[in-house]
């Protein structure tokens, strides 16, 4: 595993991460372990997105069967309205 050394961090911020740590009840280096989980993606994860948005627009570009056994929202409508 690489070691990672940041310098010249302005006091303001380290203040905000240790704060933050504090919050997590986690050590400053395990918040930032965190962070970097969360906001800096791996190739795989990268890889995964990429996936999912795919399938989303091909699910997207399917044309609908047709209507199905539901109603349409503006029939709904004009059935409540008539009540």
């Amino acid at each position: 595993m690489a070691t990672l050394y940041v310098e010249n961090i302005p006091n303001e911020r380290y203040e905000a991460l240790r704060a933050q740590a504090k919050k997590n009840q986690r050590s400053i280096a395990a918040e930032i372990m965190a962070l970097l989980q969360d906001y800096v993606p791996t190739e795989a994860e990268l890889k995964k997105r990429r996936k999912a948005i795919d399938q989303l627009k091909r699910f997207r570009a399917m044309t609908p069967l047709g209507p199905g056994p539901f109603q349409s929202a503006e029939e709904m409508i004009r059935e409540d309205r008539e009540r």
